[in-house]
C-alpha cells in the first residue's frame, strides 16, 4: 500500500521527475493509468461520433500498452494497481440485475425464442472456433485455448484450463472477441435490418460478452439489459458444453 503520509510533500517537489519517483513507487500509477487511458479513450470515442472503430476499450488497451513500453514499467508492477479496477469487475456484473429486473416481463415473453438462440449461438461459437483452428493445423493445446473464447473473461480462462488450453491466452483471445464484436456487431446488425434493441442486445452479449454489453448500453438501457442476460447465461452454459463439446469436436477432426 502507498504511504500516504508522504502526499503533504508533494506541493514541496520541485520538479516533475521527482513527482514521477513519487508516483511510479505507488500501487496507485496503474490505477492511474488505467483510468487517465480510459477517459482520454471516451473523448477519442466521442471526437469520432462514437464509430464502432473507435472502440474506447481497445483504445485504452492500446494507450495503457504504449505507456508500458515507453516507460519500461513491467505488466506485475502495472496490474498492483489497475487490480483495484480488475476487483470492480464483480460488483459491475452484479449490477446488470437491474435493468434486467426492468425488462422481465419481455423476458418472460421472449423465453423460447432467447433459449433457442442461446444453446445454438453458445454451441456455434464452441464448434466454430475449436473446427476452424483444427482444420487449419493447430494444435489440441491451442484448439482448446479458443474454445471458451466467447464467454467472459473468469469462465473462459477456467473452462481453457481443464480442457489443457492456455488460460492467459484465452484471456487475450476474449478480449479480442469483444473488442471485435462490439466493432463489428452493429454494423453487421445494420446491413441485415436487425432493428430490435433485444435482439440486437443478446446477439452483442453473447457473442462480444462484457465488452458487446458496454457497447449495447452506449446504444440504450433495453438493449444493454438483453446484452447483460445474453454474457451471463452464455457464461454458464459454456461452463457446462464446452468440456465435453470441444473433446467431441476433437475426436471428429483429429
Amino acid at each position: 500500500m502507498p504511504d500516504f503520509s508522504q502526499i503533504g510533500h508533494l506541493g514541496q517537489l520541485g520538479s516533475f521527475g521527482q513527482f514521477w519517483v513519487y508516483l511510479s513507487a505507488s500501487p496507485l500509477l496503474g490505477l492511474t493509468m488505467t483510468l487517465c487511458a480510459y477517459l482520454l479513450a471516451q473523448r477519442i470515442t466521442r471526437l469520432f461520433k462514437g464509430a464502432p472503430l473507435a472502440n474506447p476499450v481497445a483504445i485504452a488497451i492500446a494507450l495503457v500498452a504504449l505507456l508500458l513500453w515507453v516507460s519500461g514499467m513491467s505488466y506485475q508492477r502495472y496490474f498492483a494497481g489497475a487490480q483495484f479496477v480488475h476487483f470492480l469487475l464483480g460488483p459491475a456484473t452484479v449490477a446488470l440485475a437491474l435493468p434486467l429486473v426492468r425488462q422481465l416481463p419481455r423476458l418472460r415473453r421472449a423465453f423460447v425464442p432467447l433459449a433457442f438462440a442461446l444453446v445454438l449461438g453458445s454451441v456455434t461459437a464452441i464448434v466454430s472456433s475449436v473446427g476452424v483452428a483444427l482444420l487449419l493445423g493447430a494444435s489440441p493445446e491451442l484448439a482448446a485455448t479458443l474454445g471458451p473464447k466467447s464467454a467472459t473473461s473468469p469462465i473462459a480462462m477456467a473452462v481453457s484450463e481443464r480442457l489443457g488450453g492456455i488460460p492467459a491466452l484465452t484471456a487475450a483471445l476474449v478480449i479480442g472477441t469483444g473488442i471485435f464484436g462490439a466493432v463489428v456487431g452493429p454494423w453487421l446488425f445494420d446491413r441485415l435490418r436487425i432493428a430490435s434493441p433485444a435482439a440486437r442486445g443478446f446477439a452483442l452479449g453473447l457473442a462480444a460478452h462484457g465488452i458487446g454489453t458496454a457497447r449495447a448500453f452506449q446504444s440504450g438501457a433495453e438493449m444493454g439489459a438483453f446484452a447483460g442476460l445474453a454474457m451471463g447465461l452464455n457464461g454458464a452454459l459454456t461452463a457446462l458444453l464446452a468440456p465435453w463439446l470441444v473433446p467431441v469436436v476433437m475426436g471428429w477432426l483429429r
